[in-house]
């Protein structure tokens, strides 16, 4: 089963100038949307790349071992991967369906949360 890193978060201080640096650099801005006061989440990727990377405010973006809850993973299938990691002894949390994707949770050992996905398929929405 492959595994595929696609979206990396980047603590920054100031959203909108780094949205504006990295535009100029050549990254696509994929996506940006204010959420609420609190909570503003911009998604950009590199030319070229399958992996994006994000940032905003309120993404809680702490980098202390066992904090670390924002790296998104994709896979071709949420319950093929939650049987593999439980078969492997990991305690995943169930599949969580939604809209926009089926989501299987885990912790690593330091209790860092790691969650996969699995993309809806687009193209039958249409």
């Amino acid at each position: 089963m492959d595994w595929k890193i696609e979206l990396i978060h980047v603590p920054v201080s100031d959203v909108d100038r780094a949205k504006e640096f990295y535009t100029r650099i050549g990254f696509n801005p994929d996506h940006d949307h204010q959420v609420n006061d609190e909570l503003r989440f911009v998604q950009m990727t590199p030319p070229g790349s399958a992996c994006s990377i994000a940032f905003g405010t309120g993404l809680g973006n702490s980098l202390e071992p066992g904090q670390q809850n924002t790296i998104q993973v994709v896979v071709p299938d949420a319950d093929e991967a939650l049987a593999h990691l439980r078969g492997l002894g990991v305690a995943a949390n169930g599949v969580d369906d939604q809209a926009w994707g089926r989501f299987v949770t885990f912790d690593d050992p330091d209790g860092n949360t790691w969650t996969l996905q699995e993309l809806p398929d687009y193209g039958a929405q249409e």
